[in-house]
């Protein structure tokens, strides 16, 4: 009788091919917006879309410093428009983030630390419209980085990002402004000032968890191919 050897590696594809085979969900009749960086009107569309809300919008950020997005949420919080954000945990450290600001202003923010990185770039606003993409809401991404951004006009998904967001609401923690913060974010939101090569630096950088789970496949495959050649020996 032959001796099968069950291989990590090939359950590990199998359940990424399982994953890959769950069916999305279909859009159907949704308006569909796309804009593109450096200089595509990223900004000024997220900026319009914050200004035509009239009763919700949810935040996801990684890398927050745009003045004119974090001015656009404050004053939808000012018209009674009930805004939360949730933020990356280096928001809590970067020198230049809207964070306070938006604290100061009474913008409910948390951070989501529970990740290695907590990469979305999305809004969910009214219910009814989901911005999203890999467009940071920063000045580099506006200026300087190859980006692209999506407004898509559809309740259905935009019921499955809220839920995504309060998934990851539930386990985040209340963001603490930073020390001395306070005089320079209370009346008005932060000067963009680094870089353009940071968001970039930060969007390029891979979390160790990553980098073992990758190493830790490659090693499987490897403990694989050396007992199926004894096998065949």
């Amino acid at each position: 009788m032959k001796r099968r050897w069950f291989c990590p590696l090939s359950a590990c594809l199998l359940f990424n091919l399982w994953l890959a085979a769950a069916e999305p969900r279909e859009i159907k009749d949704a308006s569909i917006q796309a804009y593109f960086s450096p200089k595509g009107g990223c900004t000024e569309a997220v900026v319009e879309a914050i200004g035509r809300a009239k009763a919700a919008i949810l935040v996801q950020a990684y890398s927050f410093t745009s003045a004119p997005i974090a001015k656009a949420l404050v004053d939808a919080h000012k018209r009674g428009v009930k805004v939360e954000v949730i933020l990356d945990k280096s928001q809590r450290t970067e020198k230049y983030s809207s964070a306070d600001f938006l604290l100061h202003a009474g913008i409910p923010t948390r951070i989501d630390e529970i990740h290695a990185i907590a990469h979305n770039k999305v809004m969910v606003i009214d219910g009814q419209v989901v911005i999203t993409g890999s467009f940071n809401f920063t000045s580099a991404a506006e200026e300087h980085n190859a980006e692209n951004l999506l407004i898509i006009h559809d309740p259905g998904l935009a019921a499955q990002y809220a839920a995504n967001w309060q998934a990851h609401a539930a386990h985040s923690e209340q963001y603490v402004e930073k020390a001395g913060a306070g005089e320079s974010t209370e009346t008005s939101p932060p000067h963009h000032q680094r870089s353009a090569h940071h968001d970039k630096a930060q969007d390029d950088f891979i979390p160790l968890p990553i980098v073992y789970s990758v190493a830790a496949l490659v090693l499987l495959g490897l403990v694989c191919k050396i007992l199926a050649r004894k096998r065949k020996s």
